[in-house]
């Protein structure tokens, strides 16, 4: 603590002591810095990372790039509402698929290129001394309006960029109106983004070891990409979001379920790891006998989870032994006492709320994205019959609450297709 204690030059008193205020300041970053490093999964941790530093500054929006090569890519955003206005699913997918390279002529870019913190007090006016410019695109698409600005790079302390934060709109706290941010904001930002920069990187490599697990099972099927499984778990928690939302979840809930949710969603199909070759990747339909042995994966991906102290490994399990399950008791594998039991006996089907809720929403997710995915056995569907599909089953095949949120994100949904679009297997 010392070393940051050093670094407090800008908020010393006369005599040289830390005010008590600034103090507890920096004990709450330090706190909070902490328990970035049990967050597991990447969005959750962006999430924590945006609500934090828009916190010690008091910033009314703020956005993260993560470097991707020689480009940034928008990774996640965050905004207090009072100054946007129309719909809110709309402006989120206005950000969802935006790109940007590493150079000096964005102020992002900049950033990134420079290791440079930068603190801006209207975007608007910004100098022609300086490399970089302002975008406006985004104010005019979403009716917000940038004024101040602190873009901070995300450096470990190897040296290494893994993005750049960019803070938008300091607010002052009586009339809530955007004024510059100050030098003491800077210097608690850097200190965060230091120790965020590391959170990311190692919550990135999670998720690089999940993805490469999958792309194990995609050599026994294809079917499973990358691209597939992040759709669906990025449908899922967007889904689960708002259905909690709508429940009345708590927020601090809300955050900690979606952290295991979108992990657990992206192994929802892992167990087909353990079918034959012969069915799986049989061309035809398959008989009756086979089905039965391709339901079994559901029961085998459960079995990959077997600790149950472990938070993931419990939703994982669910989550594979739950997403064929249907709202009305036809799914499969439906009530078995043991899942470790031989041989497996597929019960009577769970049905309505029997069914865990992650399993109602990966289950609507998964299918969803088989209908408008190009596989070798199909070609993607239109919209208009996909949408309809869901519909229809919404009562049948699916819980309809779920299929109610769903058609009042779709604006977001399909930003998240696209975001993770891949050649010749998804449309949009």
């Amino acid at each position: 603590m010392a070393s940051l204690f050093d670094k407090m030059e800008n908020v010393r008193n006369r005599d040289g002591s830390i005010p008590e205020s600034e103090t507890e300041r920096l004990r709450t970053l330090l706190e909070v810095s902490d328990e970035l490093d049990h967050i597991a999964d990447l969005d959750s941790l962006l999430d924590r990372i945006l609500l934090e530093a828009r916190s010690f500054t008091n910033a009314d929006a703020g956005t993260i790039y993560l470097k991707d090569g020689d480009q940034l890519r928008f990774s996640y955003n965050s905004q207090a509402g009072h100054l946007m206005s129309g719909d809110p699913n709309q402006k989120k997918s206005i950000y969802l698929n935006h790109v940007m390279p590493v150079d000096e002529h964005s102020i992002a870019g900049y950033v990134a290129l420079t290791s440079d913190t930068l603190i801006i007090d209207d975007a608007y006016k910004i100098g022609s001394d300086v490399p970089y410019r302002f975008n406006p695109a985004f104010d005019k698409s979403s009716g917000y309006r940038t004024v101040s600005m602190l873009t901070v790079p995300l450096k470990t302390n190897r040296g290494t960029t893994v993005g750049v934060m960019q803070l938008v709109n300091a607010l002052e706290p009586a009339s809530k109106k955007p004024v510059p941010f100050q030098s003491r904001d800077r210097l608690y930002v850097s200190l965060f983004a230091r120790n965020a920069a590391v959170a990311i990187e190692r919550a990135s490599l999670t998720r690089l070891i999940i993805l490469r697990m999958i792309r194990m099972a995609a050599l026994r099927d294809p079917r499973e990409t990358g691209p597939h499984v992040n759709r669906v778990a990025a449908y899922s928690i967007e889904i689960y979001q708002h259905y909690a939302e709508m429940h009345k979840v708590p927020s601090h809930e809300i955050k900690r379920n979606k952290d295991i949710l979108r992990l657990g969603a992206m192994m929802h199909d892992v167990g087909k790891i353990a079918i034959p070759d012969a069915i799986l990747k049989k061309p035809g339909p398959l008989t009756p006998e086979e089905r039965l042995v391709m339901q079994q994966h559901s029961v085998f991906g459960a079995r990959l989870f077997p600790e149950k102290e472990s938070r993931l490994d419990v939703v994982a399990a669910e989550i594979a032994l739950n997403h064929h399950e249907r709202w009305d008791g036809t799914g499969y594998p439906g009530k078995i006492g043991d899942i470790f039991a031989e041989p497996i006996v597929m019960g009577s089907g769970k049905k309505e709320k029997e069914i865990p809720l992650f399993g109602r929403i990966v289950a609507l997710a998964d299918v969803y994205d088989a209908l408008v995915s190009k596989r070798t056995y199909k070609e993607p569907w239109d919209d208009w019959q996909v949408l309809d599909t869901i519909r229809s089953g919404a009562g049948t095949q699916f819980d309809p609450t779920i299929v109610k949120v769903f058609f009042s994100i779709y604006e977001v949904i399909k930003a998240i297709r696209m975001r993770y679009a891949e050649d010749e297997s998804s449309r949009g």
